[in-house]
């Protein structure tokens, strides 16, 4: 009966110690940051806000995929693989309208002290995805002694297309993404003439 109670003991020891040792459990080997942001990106952010003032809000080390999103009609290969790139690649600093929280530009901080320095070579694919966006772009090196003259100059010489009226595609029903009425169809233009036999 001893025997019993003792392999029984043992048994259920044995089965804890296996469950402790299987369970991978709920690790969480984190800690929390000291600061979101780096020393020159938080000099730069405070500068920002100063520049601006009131008239945008600014959103730090947002993803691509959260400023523009993908046209109608993409087929869904090119959505995906898209998508994929979209969501990998971060913005430093985006300005957005006060009311609606529409991104109004995108900002990156370049530095280009060495070669491989951060951000120092374009992204091409950012780039080009705002460009398509219409989301302009403004990539600037990360310097000391920048005033709030050179950021407010830099960020209203970016914008300033933007103010611009909406370019209308050359060709009025082309097959321009952007012009409404692109995809509808046409019937054919026939002439109130009678046709000559």
């Amino acid at each position: 009966m001893e025997l019993a109670i003792i392999l029984m003991m043992l048994l259920i020891v044995v089965a804890i110690g296996a469950l402790k040792l299987s369970d991978n459990g709920l690790s969480f080997p984190f800690k929390r940051k000291a600061t979101l942001l780096s020393q020159t990106e938080n000099q730069f952010f405070s500068m920002i806000e100063q520049a601006v003032g009131n008239k945008y809000r600014i959103l730090c080390r947002v993803r691509l995929s959260e400023v523009i999103c993908l046209r109608q009609n993409t087929d869904k290969k090119t959505a995906k693989s898209a998508l994929l790139k979209a969501n990998s690649k971060q913005l430093d600093f985006v300005l957005c309208n006060r009311e609606d929280m529409s991104p109004v530009m995108a900002i990156d901080l370049v530095n280009n002290q060495t070669k491989d320095g951060y951000k120092s070579q374009r992204d091409w694919y950012v780039s080009s995805a705002l460009d398509a966006a219409r989301v302009p772009h403004l990539r600037i090196k990360a310097k000391n002694g920048y005033t709030l003259a050179e950021i407010r100059d830099c960020i209203e010489a970016k914008m300033a297309p933007t103010k611009r009226k909406q370019p209308q595609p050359v060709v009025q029903g082309s097959k321009n993404p952007d012009n409404p009425i692109a995809n509808k169809p046409k019937r054919p233009i026939r002439s109130s003439r009678p046709i000559a036999a």
